[in-house]
């Protein structure tokens, strides 16, 4: 079986290498980054993501955090923006209106986890998703809430999701899909069951499953093979793949398989 769907790439064979010399040259070009995320208990995700975001190349990135760590971090983390939060210490649902406004700012929105687990978190994350048109990246426990209602985001445009295969597992079974997917298929039905899956529901997926990260876009497939493993994979990932989608826009098969390539 022939499958013209399916591309795959090494560190030494890029797929798209032309992609990197179109780069916006200097910061000001370079687009805007929202990032969201953190609790009263950790901002590690939000903090980390900022980190990889400036090693990608974008140009402006602020942090969105829940007011309950202002005492904590504001005199340390000069990038951090803050938005109610409930007693616990998660977002509450009356951040949304900083969400949209702080989101409208940005060219694209990464929501980059330890949001904690909250009902009002919840409810929060789910109505960013019907308002928000522009480009979403979810990843780590952002997943998490979309699972429990997969609804919000399967047919959701300008959305990324970068996940783990038992999150992609959960998602696959809260959404009713026909074709199941287990830890023990080889990279061979993954890529099948990823072209179907991104042909029949609108977000675009990035999974790692041996030794191989995975990227599918509306049915198209890409995988890149990994030399070593990748500390806190889906939050690296997930950074460098909104930062190359951002700023290719029209390109996002391109975009993500470009970002996925080992620096």
């Amino acid at each position: 079986m022939e499958r013209d769907y399916w591309q795959r790439q090494t560190k030494d064979a890029p797929l798209f290498p032309d992609l990197a010399w179109s780069r916006p040259e200097n910061r000001q070009q370079a687009g805007k980054l929202l990032i969201v995320g953190g609790n009263s208990h950790g901002f590690a995700a939000p903090a980390e993501a900022y980190q990889e975001v400036m090693k990608a190349g974008i140009g402006t990135s602020r942090v969105l955090l829940p007011d309950g760590l202002k005492k904590t971090v504001g005199r340390v983390f000069e990038a951090g923006e803050y938005a109610p939060s409930t007693p616990s210490g998660s977002f509450s649902q009356k951040a949304l209106d900083e969400l949209l406004l702080q989101s409208n700012w940005a060219d694209a929105t990464l929501l980059a986890g330890d949001f904690g687990r909250n009902a009002e978190t919840a409810i929060l994350l789910e109505k960013f998703l019907e308002k928000y048109s522009g480009q979403v990246t979810l990843t780590k426990d952002a997943i998490d809430y979309i699972t429990s209602s997969p609804l919000t985001v399967l047919h959701r445009q300008q959305t990324l999701l970068v996940l783990s295969l038992s999150q992609l597992q959960r998602l696959a079974t809260a959404s009713r899909y026909p074709m199941a997917i287990s830890f023990s298929m080889d990279l061979l039905h993954l890529v099948d069951w990823l072209h179907s899956y991104t042909g029949h529901y609108a977000p675009y997926i990035i999974v790692k499953h041996l030794e191989h990260i995975c990227v599918a876009v509306k049915g198209r497939v890409s995988t890149t093979k990994l030399e070593i493993e990748i500390p806190l994979w889906r939050l690296t990932t997930a950074s460098h793949a909104a930062v190359w989608w951002l700023q290719n826009q029209t390109k996002p098969f391109e975009a993500l398989t470009n970002a996925v390539l080992p620096s």
